[in-house]
């Protein structure tokens, strides 16, 4: 049956690649599937798919008149999120991984892996998904082929990625792309394994029909193999939005941020300005994933490898994004959400009336006032990036767009002003490296605790971090005009424990100080550790219902808040070892001895 079917892997192929035919060949042989079908990213192919799903109780059919075109899938209870515990690097040297990431020997890996692929795609079809990340033809864009038995799949990529025979025909007859298997297997925690080969551009996946555990374009290649790659090719994979701002007087600027979750990420990247800034435009590039290299003119240039958006659904409402509710009204696939009696979704956080009875996501009546959750705080919508109102014309343009301001921001009550601009490349790198967020009693049982996530790339950084951090410092001499570098935080707190900066569409106002110092438009106030908006020349608080005192504490900088902060640094850097990059090391010295001084 295994030579069959590998037989029957290279007749059917609509490509003569060599490379391809062989591995997809030796993974059909490995794990024998009924059948092999190759996708070709068409409608009809998607109708086919869709029915079939349906058919299956893969997915459950919207209302068409409330959610056009709209499907509901609910997962295994037990699968429901990434797995950072079962997420590995697998490179031949265990400190070429670091400290933060887990790591497992190639050859064992690849053993251990194989004997539960083996044979576990019996009764199952294969399919074959042949993916763009990054605009069609565009010199930053990374082909891959992902292997899976799961239709689920096929239909989130068919989203998420430029799919089918137009990554095919880009490919043509190279071996370079990244090989992906991954099969759901009988979705049991004790099987389940993400591994990442970055010497092999490969990645294997198996026990998880979560997204991204399975969508092996997004976090697998798009940054834990993009990262790899990005060092070795000289350029930079991150966790980053990226968006356009647009003046009345038609000046676009457009800035990278990253956030680490549950920091507004997708919000910002969408972002409708206030009634002040009427004649102002923000337009979305991307909400998550940032290619960023060096251009011809000396700039940076960033892409969007993902042509959809896998956003968390809780909390989504027409106050917090209603960009992100217009995107998810047609076209979507909903993940772990509420089904309401008409054949509609909810979530909790989304607006109007709660209803009295749903059906919850795991398919249990749920009523009105349970202590249970109707939808699971990880649920996920799938949408096309098409159907944002607010998408970019510069989306889908393979030479990307120039970066002009890179933002790092956290989650922090107090310590971080709203907004810091950084003297120079290597102390921006340095608040890059230290930012954090801090964490919730449910999820330590201390509340405050500062979780550093370097550039927010934590779970995602596919080699040593203290190696990513130096790459970040190294690139400054391939860019001659260096964007520059920021720190935001919306999350200052008053002595009540209440917010004190409104954020959403108000972090509109940071936005524009960060756009006129980038254009060299308006002066700067100088402290210890960084520049912030003078008191007359600052921020625009026009319209702004907020005192002058609240102001002054969300933008103040306290020294004895700033000692402890740049102490508790310290367990950071030594977790990095001796790959802890010297110039970051310095650049603490040089703080804590302004502090001092």
């Amino acid at each position: 049956m295994a030579s069959t079917q590998a037989a029957a892997a290279t007749e059917q192929a609509p490509t003569k690649n060599p490379t391809l035919l062989a591995w997809v060949a030796k993974m059909a042989a490995m794990t024998q599937p009924d059948r092999i079908v190759w996708c070709d990213g068409s409608e009809a192919e998607k109708q086919r798919l869709t029915e079939q799903a349906v058919k299956d109780g893969t997915l459950i059919p919207l209302n068409p008149q409330k959610r056009p075109g709209c499907y509901l899938h609910r997962s295994n209870p037990n699968d429901v999120a990434r797995v950072e515990h079962l997420t590995f690097i697998c490179t031949p040297n265990k400190t070429d991984a670091g400290p933060t990431n887990n790591w497992m020997e190639p050859e064992a890996a690849y053993t251990k892996l194989s004997q539960l692929f083996e044979g576990c795609m019996k009764g199952r079809t294969m399919y074959v998904v042949p993916y763009a990340m990054g605009p069609l033809g565009g010199p930053s864009t990374k082909i891959g082929v992902e292997l899976t038995d799961s239709d689920y799949v096929v239909l989130n990529m068919r989203i998420m990625t430029r799919m089918g025979k137009a990554a095919l025909d880009m490919l043509g007859d190279s071996d370079d792309f990244n090989r992906g298997l991954h099969s759901t297997g009988d979705v049991n925690p004790d099987r389940r394994y993400i591994c990442h080969f970055p010497q092999d551009n490969t990645i294997w996946s198996f026990g998880s029909g979560y997204g991204g555990n399975v969508l092996l374009g997004k976090k697998c290649l798009a940054l834990r193999i993009g990262s790899y790659l990005g060092r070795e090719e000289g350029w930079l994979a991150e966790h980053m939005l990226i968006l356009g701002v647009t003046s009345p007087k038609g000046e676009t600027t457009y800035i990278a941020a990253a956030f680490p979750s549950a920091c507004g990420k997708t919000n910002f990247a969408m972002m409708i300005p206030p009634k002040e800034y009427a004649g102002w435009k923000i337009e979305t590039v991307g909400d998550d994933i940032a290619w960023m290299r060096p251009g011809p003119d000396g700039r940076l240039y960033a892409i969007n490898p993902e042509a959809g958006y896998f956003g968390v659904v809780p909390g989504t409402n027409y106050k917090t994004n209603p960009n992100a509710m217009e995107t998810i009204a047609k076209d979507t696939l909903f993940t772990n959400v509420a089904l309401t009696p008409d054949g509609d979704v909810w979530w909790e956080g989304k607006d109007g009336e709660v209803p009295e009875e749903l059906t919850d996501w795991q398919g249990k009546p749920w009523k009105k006032g349970s202590t249970e959750k109707a939808a699971h705080p990880n649920s996920r919508f799938t949408a096309p990036m098409s159907n944002n109102p607010v998408l970019s014309g510069k989306a889908n343009n393979p030479q990307g767009v120039p970066i002009s301001a890179i933002i790092f921001g956290g989650r922090r009550s107090n310590t971080v002003p709203l907004v810091l601009q950084a003297f120079n490349w290597t102390h921006g790198v340095f608040l890059g490296a230290t930012m954090g967020s801090e964490t919730t009693a449910a999820a330590t049982g201390k509340v405050g605790v500062v979780r550093r996530d370097p550039m927010a790339m934590l779970p995602f950084c596919g080699y040593h971090m203290g190696d990513y951090l130096q790459h970040w410092l190294d690139m400054q001499k391939s860019i001659p005009q260096l964007p520059k570098i920021f720190q935001v935080n919306w999350f200052r707190q008053d002595k009540n424990g209440k917010f004190i900066w409104p954020g959403f569409g108000e972090n509109m106002r940071v936005l524009e100080w960060i756009v006129n110092r980038v254009h060299g438009r308006v002066p700067t106030q100088e402290t210890l550790l960084g520049w912030v908006p003078r008191q007359d020349q600052g921020l625009n608080l026009n319209g702004l219902d907020l005192p002058a005192e609240a102001i002054t504490e969300a933008t103040s900088i306290k020294e004895d808040e700033w000692k402890s902060e740049l102490k508790s640094q310290e367990v950071f850097f030594e977790q990095l070892g001796t790959k802890a990059p010297e110039a970051l090391m310095l650049q603490r010295k040089l703080l804590i001895a302004r502090l001092d001084g």
